[in-house]
């Protein structure tokens, strides 16, 4: 049997010392030690994106990674996203007016990949959006809203860009 190791993780911004089984995924961390549950838990196979997380601004399969490896980054989470007010990200907006989502389950995993999509690349031609989001899988939307939805996004977030540069 292996002995717990603490384990300091950076999510959202605040700082988290949780103790864990070093065999303990980060997605079982995130939500049963820092109690964020918006990332869900699918395939547990790295399959189907659910899982979905920014570490150091990259998409990670959270549930491929043990919480250890975590220590010394940086996560973000769909909790993460939308400003303090409330104020919905670009990304979650878009999904919002494009109806992006059925019963919800992805959407978490989606939304993590399409800010990374966007962060890396702000106008991605359909080819490298469907490439983008190729690991991530659906069983109800029939993905055009949510490939509408990154088109939305984009265009939100490149105008936004230019007003701040004027």
């Amino acid at each position: 049997m292996s002995e717990d190791v603490e384990v300091r993780l950076t999510v959202n911004g605040d700082g988290y010392r949780v103790r864990v089984e070093p065999r303990k995924t980060l997605v079982d961390a995130l939500r049963e030690d820092c109690n964020l549950t918006g990332t869900h838990i699918g395939c547990e196979h790295g399959v189907c994106g659910a899982c979905t997380v920014l570490v150091d601004d990259r998409a990670v399969r959270s549930c491929l990674m043990f919480a250890y490896q975590a220590e010394g980054t940086s996560i973000r989470t769909i909790e993460g996203l939308a400003d303090a007010d409330g104020t919905l990200h670009p990304v979650q907006a878009a999904f919002r007016e494009a109806h992006g989502l059925q019963c919800g389950f992805c959407t978490p995993g989606f939304v993590m990949s399409i800010v990374a999509l966007l962060d890396e690349n702000g106008a991605p031609t359909p080819q490298e959006v469907r490439e983008g989001l190729s690991g991530n899988l659906c069983r109800c939307t029939g993905y055009q809203t949510i490939l509408e939805a990154v088109d939305i996004a984009a265009a939100t977030l490149r105008a936004t860009s230019l007003e701040a540069t004027r």
